[in-house]
């Protein structure tokens, strides 16, 4: 009569290799979230001062460029929150 096969055992070279750790994300450095709103801030200043005063402030040279320099502005603090741990 013949006989059965024999299952083999998993080796250890065939087992999966265990998952690293993963690590936790490193925190902010302490500057980073004064500078994010500091950002968001100065630039609707900006633009407040330059609808209030007509366009003569902050910059006059740059007119209307003015509400560029402030939503630049307000633009960069935002794209920081995207970091914040």
């Amino acid at each position: 009569m013949p006989e059965s096969k024999s299952r083999k055992k998993p080796s250890a070279a065939d087992a999966p290799a265990p998952a690293k750790a993963k690590t936790a994300p490193k925190p902010n450095p302490v500057w980073y979230k004064p500078v994010m709103f500091g950002l968001m801030l100065i630039g609707l200043i900006w633009i407040i001062v330059f609808y209030i005063s007509e366009g003569v402030y902050p910059v006059p040279a740059l007119g209307s460029g003015n509400i560029l320099v402030g939503f630049g502005l307000a633009i960069a603090g935002f794209l920081m929150t995207t970091r914040w741990r």
